[in-house]
């Protein structure tokens, strides 16, 4: 099953991201993030988050730094692990499956994030009718994901209308490692995201100076062609 390798694929990428994201993975650190951050809710003190695809939680550790309570959850054991190791019980942590029914009650949180998870996941609707459920009545739903562009060029059938799996290959920690993921149209995003919520804004990131600084032929390609897209919602639950 594709779940079984992303599972295993992110068990072997835990250490990585406890240790080496943060500071050297400027498509993390110079790019996604700093927008993503831009995005959130500034009222969040006390406010119920969940970290919906926590990895080694570094935005776990923000919610909280920011006054939240945050519960963090991840499909990967060792990435629960290194969380786990970042947040000490300044927040909940535990492992969950963003594709089956989550273990919240009905309306527990204020602001959902998931960060650069949900491209994991074939079907979205049972997700985000989990999502709908678990957050309040106008809370927030921010998420990022694959841009299609990024994605076209490993298309097997190079047929960008095409919602399907495919496969890159990354290198982390000296190795590389084949990484499975699914890429949807845009047209797929958007209409997934507002048939279970009133859609706010669609953001492509920029990557930041010190990107360009540090690889400049990089931060070139991604004003080219954007690798990530970020979108934001609210859940309008008294809507017909």
């Amino acid at each position: 099953m594709i779940q079984d390798k992303v599972i295993q694929t992110f068990n072997t990428f835990a250490a990585d991201y406890e240790h080496s994201v943060d500071h050297s993975a400027l498509y993390n650190c110079e790019y996604e993030r700093p927008t993503m951050m831009e995005c959130v809710p500034k009222d969040l003190p006390n406010k119920n988050v969940l970290d919906a695809g926590c990895a080694a939680g570094w935005y776990a550790q923000q919610f909280v730094n920011l006054g939240a309570h945050v519960t963090a959850i991840d499909v990967s054991p060792e990435m629960i692990e290194a969380t786990k190791r970042r947040v000490g019980d300044t927040c909940t942590v535990m492992c969950a499956d963003l594709s089956a029914k989550l273990p919240f009650e009905d309306d527990t949180f204020d602001f959902i994030v998931s960060s650069l998870t949900l491209h994991y996941i074939q079907d979205w609707d049972t997700t985000f009718q989990e999502f709908s459920r678990v957050l309040k009545k106008d809370g927030t739903f921010l998420f990022s994901v694959h841009h299609p562009m990024m994605d076209q060029q490993l298309s097997p059938s190079d047929v960008y209308f095409n919602c399907e799996l495919v496969k890159d290959t990354w290198k982390k920690g000296g190795k590389s490692v084949d990484v499975y993921y699914y890429r949807r149209p845009l047209q797929v995003i958007i209409n997934d995201t507002i048939k279970h919520f009133t859609f706010s804004r669609m953001v492509e990131p920029t990557p930041t100076e010190n990107f360009k600084k540090q690889n400049e032929e990089s931060y070139q390609k991604l004003m080219k062609t954007p690798a990530f897209l970020i979108i934001e919602a609210k859940n309008d639950k008294g809507r017909a």
